[in-house]
């Protein structure tokens, strides 16, 4: 009996990767280089940052584009999938860039679906979890269509990403296109920015410069916390799979903010500092996905345990702060 997954690897030819110099985007790229496909990365360096994808630039099967996704562009021919990644998405970037963010949902999408159409190539939009808003459902499912301000602080980015997935379901039903939907629920790792205001990357390198951790309202708010491997995992088995509708992928492990600082003072042997300031508004009290849909259609779920995915991550940043 075939191999379906294995007989899809071989017959892709040119993978497009929006978004490729930023945190998942470069993951993602890396291993789809491994794979053994030829992968042509977009980015415009809004916040991805080139370092991460250095390690790849003399890879012969990798092509780079400096550019921004908002903008047309003659793109070579023979892509067979498009992961379209491109956005800021951490609150402290996509409020710098609150209209670049609200093009790149709206019209970098509309791009990218275009030249999918032209190509005929299966599509994949990274949504969010943030499309849940403040959920009033608990965990959170897919069926689920969130509680949201869509004039609020971080509403760029949550309308970005909810108009990016009408977008999508529109080319679908209009011209019968195989594309995805992917809501990505917190992800963490190495690669990810010391300055972009998440709480991993937050909580780590104030414990690294042995400052106190920033805890925002009383720390009972939750997140739950996927490792990088296994996002990468869930969005190109999504890919490969015949399904149209939204699938969270994301760890329904849930922890609480205030947890989640004292796992990492303890994995990084720091006493115990913490620092209490307001809560953002609009800021998720809780965020936890159902994962049943990602399970049944994907066979997926997460693998990596918290605290050993905290341990790669702090061992990176680490070494970066060391050179």
């Amino acid at each position: 009996m075939t191999n379906p997954v294995f007989s899809i690897i071989l017959t892709v030819v040119k993978v497009l990767v929006t978004g490729v110099a930023g945190f998942i985007g470069s993951h993602l790229a890396e291993r789809l280089l491994d794979e053994g496909n030829e992968v042509i990365g977009i980015d415009n360096f809004l916040t991805g940052k080139r370092e991460n994808i250095e390690h790849l630039l003399s890879r012969p099967s990798f092509t780079f584009i400096e550019h921004d996704v908002n903008d047309p562009y003659d793109y070579p021919d023979g892509i067979s999938e498009i992961y379209h990644l491109a956005s800021a998405a951490s609150p402290v970037f996509y409020t710098k860039y609150a209209i670049e963010t609200l093009l790149t949902g709206s019209l970098g999408t509309y791009q990218m679906l275009e030249l999918a159409r032209k190509t005929r190539a299966r599509f994949l939009f990274t949504s969010t979890s943030e499309i849940y808003g403040d959920p009033e459902e608990h965990p959170q499912r897919e069926e689920y269509w969130g509680n949201v301000n869509p004039i609020g602080e971080r509403s760029m980015y949550d309308e970005s990403k909810r108009f990016g997935e009408a977008l999508v379901m529109a080319f679908h039903r209009k011209y019968g296109m195989d594309t995805k939907i992917a809501r990505i629920f917190n992800t963490y790792g190495p690669r990810m920015r010391d300055d972009d205001g998440r709480v991993i990357p937050n909580f780590i390198m104030q414990a690294l410069r042995d400052e106190p951790l920033t805890v925002y309202g009383d720390g009972t708010q939750t997140r739950s916390f996927c490792y990088i491997s296994d996002m990468v995992d869930g969005i190109i088995k999504l890919m490969r799979s015949d399904y149209h509708l939204p699938v969270n992928l994301g760890n329904p492990e849930e922890y609480r903010i205030i947890d989640v600082a004292k796992i990492i003072l303890k994995v990084t042997g720091r006493e115990e500092k913490i620092e209490y300031r307001p809560l953002p508004p609009d800021d998720p009290k809780k965020r936890r996905p159902d994962i049943s849909r990602a399970k049944e259609v994907l066979g997926w779920e997460p693998k990596v345990p918290f605290e050993k995915g905290l341990k790669e991550t702090i061992e990176w940043f680490r070494e970066r702060m060391s050179q």
